[in-house]
């Protein structure tokens, strides 16, 4: 198959394509701009493998402004996972590159594909869509985003929905619940933790550290995306990509300081508006339309982490 990966450049995205050029009869056509909070250079090292294989093309491309006519000639499959990311800097004046990106990015690409015969189209969304919820949250939950990131992610679900329903575009949403691992944006806890500690730095933790996340190790999220186009039975499908094990912020952090050695040196701050106190992914369904099963725990994910985090230290 032919397939078009949107934020191929990304963490998430990267990986992606990496697990997906494991199958020989799969071809990727790789777009990403190279903007947001990952430094240009960590998402050229991102790519280094990948330029490897004669089965992987990069495109440098704005999906905004970009000939997708052209871009989407023969395509199969769509894995849309570019957007601008992030809760905290999603308010105020720097709402815009959201809108731009998350809504409009999206709208475009739907617009172009939506009379074109796809295997599958599959939309990147996150839990963010859902709110402050207690307990597991299933699918069926109902939405309510505590941040502008979070609306504009949801209408790029609920765009996806309308684009399925009236042209037949065959879509998936899948919501990532706080994926980390090697990669992971420089902006996300993991890494500003890791970093920190490893450096001797003051850290800041808004709130109280009692908060929890269900924390998705990389590999364990694309296994399951990837998954997807061989799966039937899925379009039109939302689906929940959750990890293995939930912790606190607090319980992070010590599993840091055994694993570096090292002591964190915390400030805690007031909560930030936008961001629930919990998450944690009901996975049934997921586990049930693509056998998912996550792998690997926090220990195990956050070492690998900091191994990454060590390496780049020099870049």
């Amino acid at each position: 198959m032919k397939i078009l990966v949107t934020g191929a450049a990304g963490f998430i995205g990267s990986h992606l394509c990496e697990k997906l050029l494991t199958d020989m009869n799969n071809e990727i056509v790789g777009v990403d701009i190279f903007t947001g909070p990952t430094p240009n250079k960590l998402k050229r090292v991102n790519l280094d493998n990948l330029l490897l294989n004669k089965r992987f093309k990069l495109i440098e491309a704005d999906i905004l402004t970009a000939n997708l006519e052209k871009l989407l000639e023969d395509i199969d499959v769509i894995y849309h996972l570019a957007g601008i990311p992030g809760v905290r800097s999603s308010w105020g004046k720097d709402f815009d590159p959201y809108v731009k990106n998350n809504i409009s990015g999206t709208q475009r690409l739907l617009e172009a594909v939506k009379n074109k015969k796809l295997v599958k189209f599959i939309y990147a969304s996150t839990s963010s869509v859902y709110g402050e919820v207690d307990g597991k949250v299933a699918e069926n939950a109902y939405l309510t985003p505590l941040s502008p990131y979070g609306i504009t992610k949801l209408t790029g679900e609920h765009l996806c929905y309308v684009y399925h329903k009236s042209f037949n575009i065959p879509i998936v949403t899948v919501r990532f619940f706080t994926v980390y691992g090697p990669r992971q944006r420089p902006d996300m806890a993991f890494h500003r933790f890791i970093t920190q500690i490893l450096k001797e730095e003051t850290l800041s933790i808004f709130g109280d550290g009692t908060q929890t996340r269900d924390f998705t190790y990389v590999t364990d999220c694309v296994e399951a995306i990837a998954s997807i186009i061989y799966k039937d039975n899925v379009i039109g499908e939302t689906i929940n990509i959750g990890g293995k094990e939930r912790a606190s912020i607090n319980e992070i952090l010590t599993i840091i300081e055994t694993l570096t050695g090292k002591k964190a040196i915390v400030d805690y701050l007031p909560k930030l508006l936008g961001e629930p106190r919990h998450t944690w992914a009901d996975i049934s369904k997921a586990k049930k339309l693509l056998n998912y099963n996550p792998k690997i725990s926090l220990r195990e994910g956050i070492t690998k982490e900091i191994e990454y985090i060590q390496s780049i230290f020099t870049i």
